[in-house]
């Protein structure tokens, strides 16, 4: 976890107001959740990876505005709260992929359905703003340099768009036993399928972003990727209800439930996470200039 420590110890360095209130509630929330499942606590234990990352949103919020002076919860609360409501269907995606590619299983879920659903929206719901949350705290306190214009042309971006789609659409019509080891394909094809769409209806993309020299979301997105996947399986590790992973490969090489090199994956998943919402939400007309 050297990434996470180098970010508090920068945070430390670069604070510029007190956390607000809610960032130590925050703080208190998942410590004392990590206690209460420690010790058996059977409903803290059962909802732990939601409560751990409703904590942290709250954590991070509040360090991004002791550093910066703004943040999500505080200056736009609605918009934080679409966020949060996307993220269930945009998450939704994957576990519509995964019923045929068979890459995780969940352990320990309640039997009763009504609180099964509420667990899942809970879970989904929080996926979406931690990664931006991460991201904007990376960006606040590790600032990015400018970097030379990179412009791709139009054709470029319609041969990203096919190569994304078909990335999307082989996993699925390929026989199911070769699809479960191309779930990568997913996770890059959407951005690759995206991106260049939000580009082309005017929204904020990494194209837009490349043409004017900026590197700093996506290095943030990416880096952000990098430390909620770290903290999700930590957390997810010790939780009684939880994921466990099937992919037919690396099943030898774990650290926590996670086989190793699926940690790369985490990198690509942030920027579709970005790019996803940037496409639903912009679809949907609830689009701010997201920075």
């Amino acid at each position: 976890m050297a990434t996470l420590t180098i970010l508090i110890a920068e945070f430390i360095r670069k604070r510029r107001r007190p956390m607000p209130a809610y960032g130590w509630m925050g703080i208190v929330a998942l410590a004392s959740a990590e206690w209460l499942m420690f010790r058996g606590y059977a409903p803290v234990a059962a909802c732990f990876s939601p409560i751990a990352w409703s904590s942290y949103i709250l954590i991070v919020d509040a360090a991004v505005f002791a550093v910066g002076g703004r943040s999500r919860l505080r200056d736009a609360p609605a918009v934080f709260a679409r966020m949060a409501l996307l993220s269930i269907p945009l998450w939704a995606i994957f576990e519509l992929y995964n019923l045929r590619l068979h890459n995780w299983v969940y352990l320990g879920l309640p039997a009763f359905w009504p609180v099964r659903i509420l667990g899942y929206a809970w879970a989904f719901a929080t996926v979406t703003p931690a990664v931006f949350e991460t991201a904007e705290l990376i960006r606040v306190i590790l600032p990015a340099r400018p970097s030379p214009v990179w412009r791709i042309s139009h054709r470029g971006e319609t041969g990203a768009i096919v190569i994304g789609a078909a990335f999307m659409v082989l996993p699925l019509i390929l026989p199911q036993r070769l699809g479960t080891y191309l779930f990568g394909l997913v996770w890059t094809g959407l951005v690759m399928l995206l991106d260049p769409l939000n580009h082309r209806a005017g929204s904020p993309s990494f194209i837009e972003d490349f043409s004017e020299g900026i590197r700093g979301r996506l290095y943030s997105f990416l880096l952000a990727g990098w430390v909620c996947g770290w903290l999700g399986e930590f957390w997810n590790y010790w939780a009684t209800t939880k994921w466990e992973y099937t992919m037919p490969m690396f099943q030898n090489f774990k650290i926590f439930a996670m086989p190793a090199p699926a940690y790369l994956g985490f990198f690509p998943f942030a920027v579709e996470c970005y790019c996803a919402y940037v496409f639903a939400a912009g679809a949907l007309g609830w689009l701010n200039r997201v920075r």
